[in-house]
């Protein structure tokens, strides 16, 4: 869908793609707004990012897939990205996973960390990227990723840490939402292990 539009500015062989976000930064803004996610693959079209949370635990099991153009460069990215932050979110021997708030914390400072682009040497999919043309672009696909990524983060970060139910005086759902659950989702975390 996305890789058949000519009108997203493409840097190196990666598209950038419009979204629907609060975070400043340069990414063009979606045409159509949401208030959680998408509901159909013709609201998808506009907002990519939602996407890549439905998707991943779908697409992180396939071991290869044709790439058809920029917007699959992209959502591979986002997809490696949605696999760091879940490693960075497992618990380890004598240390638990982190609660809402610290895991808001640690995936939003993750995506503005330093980060590789295509042709650094440090980048994971170097044959699959080729590496900005100038110095401009290479600042244009940086800020651009990093809104990107600190969305996704704070998108990822809600689905992981779903709001539990309140019950009512029977032991029976009321339909309200409670706090947010102070673990991350075992459905989810069940992909971190995945290579």
């Amino acid at each position: 869908m996305f890789n058949d539009d000519t009108s997203a500015r493409q840097v190196g062989n990666m598209a950038l793609l419009p979204i629907n976000t609060k975070v400043r930064g340069p990414a063009p803004l979606a045409a159509v707004k949401f208030a959680a996610y998408p509901r159909s693959a013709a609201d998808a079209h506009a907002f990519v990012h939602p996407v890549e949370c439905i998707r991943f635990r779908a697409n992180c099991l396939f071991r290869n897939f044709e790439i058809k153009g920029p917007a699959d460069r992209l959502m591979i990215y986002l997809i490696l990205f949605i696999s760091e932050c879940l490693t960075k979110l497992a618990p380890t021997p004598g240390k638990p996973s982190p609660g809402y708030q610290e895991a808001l914390k640690l995936l939003q400072t993750q995506a503005v960390d330093t980060f590789a682009l295509p042709g650094d040497a440090g980048f994971p999919l170097n044959s699959l990227y080729h590496a900005p043309a100038n110095r401009m672009d290479a600042d244009a696909l940086r800020s651009y990723l990093t809104q990107t990524r600190t969305e996704l983060a704070i998108r990822l970060v809600d689905r992981l840490y779903t709001h539990e139910q309140v019950l009512g005086p029977d032991g029976q759902p009321t339909g309200q939402l409670g706090a947010r659950s102070n673990k991350p989702s075992k459905w989810w975390m069940s992909f971190q292990k995945r290579r």
